[in-house]
């Protein structure tokens, strides 16, 4: 019982803030000068080819109104204009890009695959490695191992993304040839390229991400390490690696998930920087093309789908959190 009602309490805060952060963008998006119905007016645009326009893409109702068809459109789909000319847009419908003729989330769905790779691939080795060397500096403190690894860890925190890509292409693409310089190759077309075409930016981002967590693991393990339990389970005659594994890992893990869930919700969302770097077309990618263009429905959509995976993922470390500390459950 204490169980559900700590998932439906969660759950419920993960709706809200959804609707929150849709009504707070939807309303930062209506604000701007830029004018959606004149840009797909053309030019030159008369005032009655721009009042059709307004009104073919629902632009001709006050805010408040444009904000609830919008989500009418996430829950059952949205029709834009009448007769033939009647273009629909199928639940869940996160808005339609009229400068090229398709809803946004088909936009989105033909670009996650790639941030989905990218991210995921990389979150794998940074929460194995970032995990892994904090662990082992903690245990080695003071030690030439636990100085290197925090020497690394603070050139990853320091170093800005575009940077490390661009010194992993000139290293490993152009100066020793190992791996490509730029480009994506499906899953689902050449398993063995596609992961060959992602070595490189998912280590890049690895190196960025791991040592925010080895530094992050350090200071949790020593605090942990310090603590009566631990220093019971020792006196008991545990052996050290029962004692790390069983009793300080697992508080050592609370804070690790919790960052891990909002930065890879984040990457999952798209990877601006190393998208553009490594000439990949995923949601980054399209974001950056719809800044260019000022294609505000597609910036809106991949806006709240973005604000959506950051949300569920969240939603999923506190019932993580839940799991790992059931005093969580309480709260």
């Amino acid at each position: 019982m204490r169980t559900a009602r700590f998932v439906a309490t969660r759950f419920a805060g993960m709706l809200l803030v959804l609707l929150v952060v849709a009504f707070v963008t939807f309303v930062v998006f209506y604000v701007l000068p830029a004018d959606p119905a004149r840009m797909a007016c053309g030019r030159p645009c008369s005032p009655e080819g721009l009042r059709l326009a307004r009104e073919f893409m629902g632009y001709d109702v006050p805010w408040y109104r444009q904000f609830l068809d919008f989500l009418g459109g996430i829950v059952g789909g949205r029709t834009f204009g009448t007769g033939t000319a009647a273009i629909h847009c199928a639940a869940p419908c996160f808005g339609y890009d009229f400068q090229n003729n398709v809803d946004v989330l088909s936009e989105i769905g033909g670009r996650i695959e790639v941030s989905f790779s990218v991210a995921l691939g990389a979150a794998v080795i940074w929460i194995v490695l970032g995990v892994g060397l904090g662990v082992l500096s903690a245990l080695r403190r003071g030690t030439a191992v636990d100085r290197i690894t925090m020497a690394a860890a603070m050139t990853g925190v320091s170093m800005p993304a575009y940077l490390a890509g661009m010194i992993g292409i000139t290293i490993f693409a152009f100066a020793l040839d190992v791996v490509p310089k730029s480009g994506y190759v499906p899953l689902s077309e050449n398993p063995a390229q596609w992961a060959w075409h992602l070595v490189l930016p998912w280590f890049v981002l690895a190196f960025l991400h791991a040592a925010i967590y080895a530094r992050l693991t350090r200071g949790q393990m020593l605090e942990t390490l310090g603590e009566d339990y631990v220093r019971t389970a020792r006196a008991k005659g545990l052996t050290e690696r029962k004692v790390v594994g069983r009793h300080a890992l697992r508080n050592v893990l609370l804070p690790v998930v919790t960052v891990f869930g909002v930065d890879l919700g984040g990457l999952l969302a798209g990877t601006v920087i190393t998208e553009r770097i490594f000439g990949m077309a995923g949601v980054g990618r399209l974001l950056v093309d719809a800044i260019a263009s000022l294609n505000l429905p597609v910036l809106l959509g991949v806006t709240l789908f973005s604000a959506l995976l950051v949300t569920v993922l969240n939603f999923l470390v506190d019932l993580c959190y839940g799991a790992l500390d059931p005093r969580a459950r309480l709260v």
